[in-house]
């Protein structure tokens, strides 16, 4: 409330520029404080947000022959890998939205003979030379159709012409909603730099038009997330994560209350696996992770069987009213170990280079395109034995008092032992993922129909479903 107060003074006396500036600091340096109020979140961990993650790979992390032993001991192949692609110019291939204009030979046609050696016929090739040419245009573009009006010299009759009839669709096509949607909410453009933009071209649309005509548009695409919601809630597998979330009207709405029941606001991601397909979908709100998966399990048909859940050992994150297969991502346990690896560096060697060894199994599972049975007993072949010795070595740093139980990397061996059974879930249950990355991918917020949709939906009744939607 404070600094709220204080932003509304500042507003007044600053000029705009200088007032978002010391908006935004002020909102930094509110958001680490909050952060260090956390008794849970480590100097290592608040790092990390403020600068980003240094990176995690075990070569990276143990430069001098980090991987020597594992390699040897398994035969997996460590040859370079290729190149990626994409690096060159773009091929006619990239531009599948390019105009296509066909340009016929000016003086030849298929069946003429060949003017060079005179004794053949010309026949047409199926694959055209192809050019490129761009162009530039403002985002929007308006036609001015100026009816010719005639009046009569006498009686002071009014004759106008008639306007054709793409020009009584009304002044703004669909396409204008659809498209604004695309740059806000896919682009993330603000609507009054389009403003500014559109300005600049003489074609004007004001923000508040622009959402006027965004919020118009949004009544197909809501039809499509009531059904993107009842198709995810079928799916067998689902992937699911918090973050927090600032959202300016939430925080009022809760600085406002007497006595809020919650203070954070969050966006939790939930994808999908339905079939061969994936659903992504995201919630903001102050409804955590677990409370959103049940709203979307609400959906789910009697007859199936419960679904695989793959989270985090966040309780927060569980389902309270449906049952499911519990699985627990692999990478959190194996981040706590990386947090204290410049304190503990063999310790952690050991369990990094044992989980760079299930990847390695993963990887090659993959490769081969096994099934969910046979990658299960492709795991239980490989990754079993690596894991089951890890166990035991950390069973015994417990046991013997080689470690202190409440030092970092006593803290990341307790986490890997209690959550265990739900860490290894790959190991008993045909389809079971190692990790949770792919909520982290997703955070992209964009809605690609088939193979992957991704549809981001506000939690606490939306005025409108593109309000929390990016489409492509």
């Amino acid at each position: 409330m404070e600094l709220e107060q204080l932003l509304v003074e500042l507003r007044q006396q600053l000029a705009p520029a200088t007032y978002q500036l010391v908006e935004s600091l002020l909102q930094t340096l509110q958001w680490i404080l909050a952060l260090l109020e956390q008794k849970s979140l480590s100097l290592a961990r608040l790092r990390q947000m403020l600068f980003g993650p240094k990176t995690e790979t075990t070569d990276k992390l143990f430069p001098q022959g980090a991987g020597d032993e594992a390699s040897s001991t398994t035969g997996t192949d460590s040859a370079p890998k290729a190149k990626r692609k994409g690096h060159g110019r773009k091929a006619a291939k990239d531009y599948p939205g390019a105009q296509r204009v066909q340009v016929p030979h000016p003086t030849l046609c298929p069946g003429a003979l060949c003017p060079k050696c005179l004794k053949a016929k010309l026949y047409l090739l199926s694959a055209p030379a192809r050019l490129i040419r761009l162009v530039a245009q403002p985002i929007f573009q308006a036609t001015l159709y100026e009816l010719q009006r005639l009046r009569c010299a006498v009686c002071g009759a009014l004759f106008t012409a008639p306007a054709p009839p793409e020009a009584l669709q009304g002044k703004y096509d669909p396409s204008v909603g659809v498209m604004l949607a695309v740059l806000r909410y896919g682009a993330g453009l603000p609507m009054y730099r389009m403003d500014k933009w559109q300005q600049y071209f003489g074609v004007p649309l004001p923000a508040s038009t622009q959402w006027e005509l965004i919020d118009t548009a949004s009544q197909t695409p809501a039809l499509v997330y009531e059904a993107l919601i009842d198709t995810a809630a079928q799916g067998r597998l689902l992937h699911n994560d918090d973050t927090s979330m600032r959202v300016q009207s939430l925080h009022q709405q809760i600085a406002r209350a007497v006595e809020p029941e919650r203070t954070g606001i969050f966006t939790t991601s939930i994808v999908s696996q339905v079939d061969s397909h994936q659903v992504a979908l995201f919630f903001t709100g102050q409804r955590h992770a677990g409370e959103n998966l049940d709203q979307l399990l609400k959906r789910r048909a009697g007859h199936l069987e419960k679904p695989l859940q793959m989270c985090d050992a966040l309780a927060r994150n569980e389902s309270k009213e449906f049952e499911t297969i519990l699985c627990h991502c692999l990478l959190h346990g194996r981040r706590n170990f990386v947090e204290v690896v410049e304190n503990f560096p063999e310790p952690c060697r050991k369990v990094l280079e044992s989980v760079r060894e299930i990847y390695r199994v993963e990887a090659q599972a993959k490769k081969q395109n096994f099934s969910d049975a046979q990658r299960l007993a492709f795991h239980q072949q490989h990754s079993q034995p690596v894991l089951e010795q890890l166990r035991q070595w950390m069973n015994q740093q417990i046991e013997h008092k080689q470690v202190e139980p409440n030092s970092g990397l006593g803290q990341a061996i307790r986490y890997m032992l209690k959550h265990w059974e739900a860490l290894t879930r790959f190991l008993s249950v045909p389809g079971a993922p190692l990790d949770n990355n792919i909520c982290n991918a997703a955070s992209g917020i964009i809605l690609i129909m088939p193979p992957l949709v991704l549809c981001r939906v506000a939690a606490e009744k939306p005025p409108s479903f593109l309000e929390n939607c990016r489409i492509r």
